[in-house]
């Protein structure tokens, strides 16, 4: 069966440039630096963290000196006002009007601190006590589990539930592609699934993906649908059992899980069947991000390590439906919370990791 729709050919992931190659690109030039705020209204006293460090066009020499592993820890301005921090000098200048000369000088790193919730995040603290929660859980029994389930099932074995699972998610994948105009892939879905559940013994072996059908396996569903029609996510959430999430996606995920039961009916709508799918979903799932869940941990902000995973990984979803770029994989050298750990060229995985 000839493959009835194409797809982008990936270019190499490049190395993220240097702090030196991005001061020479242009001005002004954004660095990431861990910086420690004091705040309070006249003294110093309570600490928060403060995301980045915006260089307001700094000569070259100057971004290039701040680039090289400084560190600031700075003290508290006034409310509304503006701190700053010179890179060629380890005292710490206080600025309340950032008109002033001090403001204003080239060699001069200006830092503004934000407190409250991020955007996008606006329940931030419950998430995290959700977070914390759900780690603990993960690390007592969850993993457990999964690594002896990792051990105990021969991996072959292991690929066929995995392949049974995605198979029975096909016919939200060929709705979705309907809804999204997307014939061809849709139609190359039905194609795969009706390969799968025959000669592939009910989706155990994956007959489709190999010569002479070459159709791929690809993840749709209705919150990527939404996302292709431009709503964004919404609220970022973590929620116990389900994980990262967002308001799109989780009710997305409802009207997904509801398609089969609805349309196919029994065996699917007895709730032993449905949780047992979810369970085995959740241990293949456990399973197969494991590395990555482990480096998120590792991290120094793992809450916010896995909530900027969990969003960039979903937008790269969206952007392949939209013909963006030619896969959802995501560097994780890349992303700000985890510019801790060693950089790697990638991870690839079916989904957003749920611990």
């Amino acid at each position: 069966m000839a493959m009835l729709s194409g797809s982008l050919q990936c270019p190499p992931i490049n190395e993220t440039p240097s702090a030196l190659q991005a001061a020479n690109a242009a001005a002004p030039v954004t660095l990431q630096i861990p910086v420690s705020v004091e705040t309070s209204d006249k003294v110093g006293s309570i600490s928060a963290p403060v995301a980045s460090v915006d260089v307001k066009a700094l000569p070259i020499s100057s971004a290039t000196t701040a680039a090289q592993g400084m560190a600031p820890t700075v003290m508290a301005a006034p409310d509304g006002g503006t701190i700053a921090e010179d890179p060629f000098r380890s005292n710490i200048a206080l600025n309340a009007n950032p008109s002033t000369p001090l403001a204003t000088d080239r060699n001069i790193i200006v830092v503004t601190a934000r407190t409250g919730p991020p955007p996008g995040d606006p329940v931030e603290a419950v998430n995290e006590m959700s977070f914390v929660a759900v780690q603990a859980v993960d690390e007592a029994i969850v993993a457990p589990i999964a690594q002896g389930y990792e051990a105990a099932v021969p991996n072959p074995f292991r690929d066929g539930i995995h392949n049974s699972i995605n198979n029975l998610d096909e016919p939200i994948v060929f709705v979705n592609f309907l809804l999204q105009f997307k014939i061809g892939k849709a139609l190359e879905t039905a194609g795969r699934f009706a390969i799968n559940s025959t000669v592939g013994v009910a989706g155990l072996l994956d007959v489709a993906k190999k010569k002479p059908f070459n159709l791929p396996r690809r993840s749709n569903g209705l919150a990527d649908t939404l996302g292709f029609y431009g709503v964004g996510p919404g609220p970022y959430l973590f929620l116990p059992i389900i994980g990262s999430t967002s308001i799109r996606d989780v009710l997305g995920r409802v009207v997904d899980l509801s398609l089969v039961p609805a349309t196919v009916g029994k065996p699917f709508t007895d709730p032993i069947v449905s949780a047992s799918k979810g369970i085995l979903s959740s241990i293949d799932d456990r399973v197969r991000n494991d590395e990555i869940l482990m480096r998120i941990q590792q991290s120094g902000n793992p809450y916010a390590a896995m909530r900027e995973y969990y969003l960039k990984k979903r937008q790269a979803e969206i952007d392949v439906l939209r013909n963006k770029r030619c896969n959802a994989d995501i560097n994780l050298a890349d992303l700000e919370f985890m510019d801790s750990l060693p950089a790697e060229p990638s991870v690839k995985s079916a989904a957003p990791p749920k611990p």
